[in-house]
């Protein structure tokens, strides 16, 4: 890499990134002070303490980024991942003392996850981050992590009540988390010049964002009593019942969307019932099935309804796994666009392929508003949704035959502990 200076000196190397950064870096920070300046006219002028109290945080989110001594010094801490199987046998106190235990672990354990978060928004170039949108979502995190971290030790019911109902803030505040990401990175797509790196970050930031809301919906869950669940995990899930949920969902947003829908059938091991956190399968199902039935009715244009062959869901359950599988005849993956289904920047929409699709598409192609409500939460793409099986102790691969159909084997190890699972 090499800088043009003012007066034409040359700088390259390592050297030069550093000089480069150290540019953006007074710079980024002389428009902070102007603008810090100008919000803080604004509150002379009309004594408004919310303006001043904005400011306050906006200034103390700029300045963390560099000054981050206490984030880095807690994400260096270990992390403790739950197996599932513990989280199932442990079972309910009459005293509730399993609830304060279930606070007093997240305590301690959601401020090292999220100043990981932190930590990992900072192996992003520097230009990447001062993006407005992508900051205020770091400045979300740097938030969570403060509110957190300042949370007084939790001893009785009465403050896991305070520390659930800032859970359940937090959690809110962070919903729509990644359609920020997905913009902010298609804002300043022209400055990213390695994609891996764009793969890495979103692998980790949204199985890590997967695993914190899991194990703070759980706590949650805990103040509850619903059958057949122990918190998040449903002692008794029938997958079917899962898929024609979603069946029907997906085939909403395509009546709305097309004007018309394939039937989704489902055979195999239809009656399977076994233990199972939902959560994730309630992202990764609907992805598969809205996937299966574009491909097949876009591949049939002009033909009626009653016509479109069937989506086909095929469950297998044994005593190691589950497997699920989705078989369209949409026409098949061609050849040269097989390899780049699981990337993140790609997406077979054809809306996306406009000029300006880059990094994310995929998921902002989804935030399409049907019926049912807005897709985006579950339109993340096989990119997100291979992540999440891969989270999940599992894995999802992809059998197309061109010019007939695509099968998508979805693949998940059982948490009752007798074969092994995942860690949240």
């Amino acid at each position: 890499m090499s800088i043009m200076l003012r007066r034409g000196f040359t700088l390259s190397g390592e050297f030069g990134s550093n000089v480069l950064y150290s540019i953006q870096k007074q710079n980024h920070m002389k428009h902070v002070a102007r603008v810090a300046l100008l919000e803080t006219r604004t509150v002379a002028q009309f004594g408004d303490s919310r303006i001043n109290h904005q400011l306050k945080e906006r200034q103390r989110t700029i300045n963390s980024f560099f000054n981050h001594t206490s984030i880095d010094k807690v994400a260096a801490q270990p992390s403790v991942r739950l197996d599932p199987a513990t989280i199932l046998y442990s079972g309910k106190s009459p005293d509730g003392s399993h609830i304060l235990r279930s606070a007093q672990f997240l305590h301690k354990e959601l401020p090292v996850r999220i100043a990981n978060r932190i930590a990992c928004f900072r192996t992003l170039p520097f230009i990447v981050v001062c993006n407005p949108t992508i900051m205020a979502v770091h400045e979300l995190y740097i938030r969570a992590f403060s509110m957190l971290s300042e949370f007084p030790a939790i001893t009785d019911f009465k403050l896991d009540k305070q520390y659930s109902e800032m859970l359940r803030d937090l959690l809110d505040d962070h919903r729509d988390e990644v359609t920020k990401l997905a913009s902010g990175f298609q804002e300043c797509r022209k400055y990213i010049k390695e994609e891996k790196l764009v793969q890495q970050f979103l692998d980790q930031t949204l199985t890590s964002r997967l695993g914190i809301r899991m194990l703070a919906e759980h706590h949650l869950a805990l103040h509850q009593e619903q059958p057949n669940h122990v918190g998040i995990i449903n002692t008794a899930m029938k997958l079917k019942e899962v898929v024609d949920y979603w069946a029907d969902y997906s085939r909403q947003i395509a009546e709305h969307k097309y004007g018309k829908t394939p039937v989704i059938k489902c055979n195999g091991h239809i009656t399977a019932s076994f233990p199972y956190i939902q959560i994730p399968i309630d992202y990764i199902i609907p992805e598969l099935l809205k996937n299966a039935v574009r491909a097949t009715i876009e591949s049939h244009p002009g033909t009626p309804e009653s016509s479109l062959p069937p989506v086909t869901v095929t469950i297998a359950n044994n005593d190691v796994d589950f497997i699920l599988r989705v078989s369209d005849r949409g026409g098949g993956i061609p050849h040269h666009l097989l390899n780049h289904v699981t990337q993140y920047h790609f997406t077979t929409a054809s809306h996306s392929e406009e000029e300006g699709a880059g990094v994310f598409s995929t998921m902002i192609s989804e935030s399409n508003h049907g019926p049912s409500g807005p897709m985006h939460g579950f339109g993340f793409g096989l990119p997100t949704t291979q992540a999440y099986a891969e989270y999940l102790g599992g894995n999802l691969t992809i059998e197309t035959m061109q010019g007939i159909g695509t099968d998508v084997y979805l693949r998940l190890k059982h948490i009752d502990g007798k074969k092994g699972s995942f860690r949240i």
